[in-house]
């Protein structure tokens, strides 16, 4: 009879597809690199001249339009920028200065800057600036 026949119920199970979605979201949180942007807020001088940035291992020192310094985003003064900048070069690989300022920032504070890395046995400096 027509009746004593069983329909059978396919159901789909999920359970292990959400589970590979899971480890695929917890892998590519756990490589992923985030870019942190910086804290103090500047624009960058325009410059129609200039080349690529070189990667390599820096410091980065940045000048606001207020005449604030932070040296690889810690506050810092003028009169403890030396000693900063010492400490920060000490590292390994470590032996070229970056510096950003806010094109309303005032001349002198960015001489004082490149004085000062030199003084801490910089070996380069560069001058980051964007192009118009």
């Amino acid at each position: 009879m027509a009746s004593s026949r069983r329909r059978a119920h396919s159901i789909l199970n999920l359970t292990p597809l959400i589970d590979i979605v899971f480890l695929l979201l917890v892998f590519f949180m756990l490589t992923s690199h985030f870019i942190e942007d910086q804290a103090i807020d500047i624009v960058l001088p325009q410059a129609k001249q200039g080349g690529e940035a070189r990667e390599r291992e820096f410091v980065e020192v940045v000048v606001n339009a207020a005449g604030d310094l932070s040296v690889n985003g810690r506050p810092v003064t003028l009169e403890n920028l030396e000693e900063t900048l010492r400490g920060a070069l000490h590292a390994p690989e470590t032996r070229f200065v970056r510096l950003r300022g806010d094109h309303e920032s005032h001349l002198g504070l960015s001489v004082s800057v490149i004085d000062a890395a030199r003084a801490a046995g910089a070996e380069s400096l560069d001058i980051l600036t964007r192009q118009p």
